[in-house]
């Protein structure tokens, strides 16, 4: 029983690798704040990390603004091209 504990501990202690391109769990994703690990990390996206319900919900506000200039650059683009490709046709 000792010895399923003590590897029980182990893994738990053992830091992560993680991905390459997945933010890690050892900073805020917004102000890189160290995360300790007792302390709270709030989560978004399912795998970024922030420190704080703040940094979360200033991060979901500047994905907003983004998403809404994509789309916004997006429907330009499409009118535009709507407007290029209109065609006479001679009777």
């Amino acid at each position: 029983m000792a010895a399923s504990a003590a590897c029980a501990g182990f893994f738990f202690d053992a830091e992560p690798l993680g991905e390459p391109g997945l933010p890690a769990l050892d900073s805020c994703a917004l102000c890189a704040r160290p995360l300790g690990r007792d302390s709270d990390i709030f989560m978004y996206r399912g795998d970024t990390p922030f420190c704080s319900e703040e940094c979360r919900h200033e991060q979901m506000q500047l994905d907003a603004i983004r998403a809404r200039r994509a789309a916004r650059s997006a429907g330009r683009r499409q009118q535009q091209y709507s407007s290029s490709r209109k065609v006479s046709v001679a009777s």
